[in-house]
């Protein structure tokens, strides 16, 4: 029967227990992670968010009544102990922080009684996942996952402290808002006073931003939640969370600066990591060029190499056909793998083929420096020779090559080399690398739509000096745009803002918006912009994907409390649901059955 905390108050968490307490009486309370009887003495580990801690059960302290509770404990019961602390009688354990330690206890009270778990609240669980999702609350309860929860809530902190101290103001903006169909789906809300009309749930701040700059607030931020319905993967969910900020009379280099020195601290603060600054910069151009990606990996090398020279009159029909239709020919080394099995070699050919490749070369050059290869017989030895140059190819290398339009080659030789890089286990998860991406393309081509896209939204600066290519080669107009990228993941990513109304409106204009299109969209932005607009610029990081790789997880969803699965549901509550009929008939909603659809 649970007991009431009346007249105890907890003086110390288990872990703010120490040997500085020897002799002193505590109060401490948590959850039962194991008990033990040995006859006649107990000894229980005590958990909660800090740490465990060993109590003492002896009928001489704790009286008969104290002992038969003792004895009644199972996992996860909670309860209240008072207790003398004592040097540890048994062997110091090196595991725990408070292994040299132990409470004996005068002073039992059980708080709450608890069922027999589902599975075993512990570490590095083996449970499925779905069924811990279901049990959130008890999976919230082991302390890897409350670890990434409070280094979660320890980042929030120091960037709100921060960015306080830069001059920045903490300043919310609204989750129901106009939707803006210029990007990624939204979630719509419909309105019951507004009969037929629809709020959306932000993808990001960033029209809000621009205007609190068109405000005279100068500097901005806010850890604010965003809304996109897309398919999910391990690091996207339909609801995420972000570190958003804009500054007023700045330019790129002021943005990354502040921003380097915020994840320094970051960094260093909440996991001990020093990050070396400045932090490198690359265009996108050059990052495309030698990786074959937008967010490099940087932790090893395999860099791309560009062989559309060497092999351009050659006699295999693979490269000079992707040649001729206006293609490259490019190949990575994977260092000292020529002696892979042809088994793996052809789930790398498969693996390749998911990008979008018709297939992929090979050439491994033996230790006595002869070749092996799936087109040699193709080529001459000068050409077979100055490939493997190319590459810097030695005695145990194995090359890959693919041939196609650059878009296929850039996307299939970028995943190659992620791909090996896991097989041969390059990944390191304490190894950081950071990596400023700039220069990106200020457009992209939407075949399906029939015109250009904003490749990050309509506001984004040109490079002043790719103004005049915007009417006659809008695909090669660069943009002041910048994403901070951490071991190959994308974590955050910003732009200078068009803050002069001619600029603005040739973007629309090149976007295919007319000017009635532009104000439908965007008018309450536009209207700011004419009473006076300061040059500005913002960056938002993704803080779950962030708090993923500080806390070397491979999924946003052990560092999110309450995630959703990969078809956006909830197991734990079972959302999303069937709403009562009466609320859909107050705002004029019908479910039509799938048969009628």
């Amino acid at each position: 029967m649970a007991e009431s905390m009346k007249g105890l108050r907890r003086t110390h968490r288990c872990t703010e227990v120490s040997n500085k307490n020897i002799g002193e009486t505590v109060t401490v309370m948590g959850w039962v992670q194991k008990s033990r009887n040995k006859g006649g003495i107990i000894f229980v580990d005590l958990r909660d968010r800090s740490g465990l801690l060993q109590i003492i059960f002896e009928e001489g302290d704790v009286g008969g009544e104290g002992f038969a509770k003792a004895e009644h404990l199972r996992s996860e019961f909670v309860i209240a102990v008072v207790g003398r602390v004592e040097a540890r009688s048994g062997a110091v354990n090196e595991n725990l922080i408070t292994g040299d330690i132990e409470v004996r206890a005068t002073g039992i009270r059980i708080l709450s009684e608890a069922e027999v778990p589902p599975f075993p609240i512990e570490e590095d669980s083996k449970t499925k996942e779905e069924l811990r999702l279901k049990y959130r609350f008890l999976d919230l309860r082991r302390p890897d996952l409350q670890r990434n929860i409070m280094l979660r809530s320890k980042v929030a902190n120091l960037t709100r402290q921060f960015l306080t101290e830069e001059g920045f103001l903490e300043i919310e903006t609204p989750m129901l808002t106009k939707s803006t169909p210029e990007g990624a789906r939204d979630y719509l809300v419909p309105s019951r006073i507004h009969p037929g009309s629809f709020y959306a749930l932000p993808q990001s701040p960033q029209l809000f931003k621009q205007l609190l700059m068109c405000s005279g607030y100068d500097r901005y931020f806010q850890i604010a939640k965003c809304f996109r319905d897309e398919d999910l993967r391990a690091d996207r969910q339909p609801e995420f969370t972000q570190i958003d900020m804009e500054l007023s009379f700045v330019d790129v280099d002021d943005v990354i600066d502040v921003n380097e020195r915020l994840l320094k601290k970051m960094f260093k603060e909440s996991i001990g990591v020093d990050i070396e600054l400045p932090i490198q910069r690359m265009t996108w151009a050059e990052a495309m060029d030698r990786f074959g990606s937008d967010k490099p990996d940087l932790r090893f090398g395999m860099e791309l190499r560009n062989v559309s020279d060497i092999v351009k009159n050659c006699g295999f029909g693979v490269f000079t056909g992707a040649l001729e239709k206006g293609g490259s020919v490019r190949g990575i080394n994977a260092n000292g793998q020529a002696g892979m099995p042809r088994k793996k070699i052809d789930a790398l050919v498969a693996y390749a083929k998911d990008f979008g490749a018709k297939g992929l070369a090979y050439l491994s050059i033996n230790e006595d420096g002869s070749y092996k290869s799936s087109f040699a017989k193709f080529m001459t030895e000068e050409e077979l020779s100055a490939l493997v140059k190319a590459l810097d190819g030695k005695p145990g290398d194995l090359l890959f090559f693919a041939a196609d339009e650059d878009e296929v080659v850039f996307t299939v030789l970028g995943n190659l080399r992620l791909e090996i890089a896991r097989n041969l286990g390059l990944l390191n998860k304490e190894d950081y690398k950071f990596l400023w991406v700039t220069e990106f393309p200020l457009l992209e081509y939407s075949k399906e739509e029939g015109r250009y896209k904003a490749m990050h939204h309509p506001f984004t600066m040109p490079m002043e000096e790719d103004l005049d290519m915007i009417d006659t080669q809008p695909g090669k107009v660069r943009a002041k745009a910048y994403d901070i990228v951490l071991n190959g993941t994308e974590i955050g990513g910003g732009s200078v803002r068009i803050h002069q109304t001619d600029i603005q409106e040739k973007m629309f204009e090149v976007l295919g918006f007319t000017k009635e299109d532009a104000h439908e969209r965007f008018g309450f932005l536009l209207d700011a912009f004419e009473y006076g607009v300061p040059p500005h610029a913002g960056l938002a990081y993704g803080l779950d994907r962030l708090i993923m790789l500080m806390a070397k997880e491979d999924s946003i969803r052990d560092v999110i409390a309450f995630p959703k699965v990969k078809d956006a549901s909830c197991l734990l509550t079972d959302a999303p649901n069937i709403v009562d009929e009466k609320q859909l008939k107050e705002l004029g909603i019908e479910i039509m059955p799938e048969a009628d659809k």
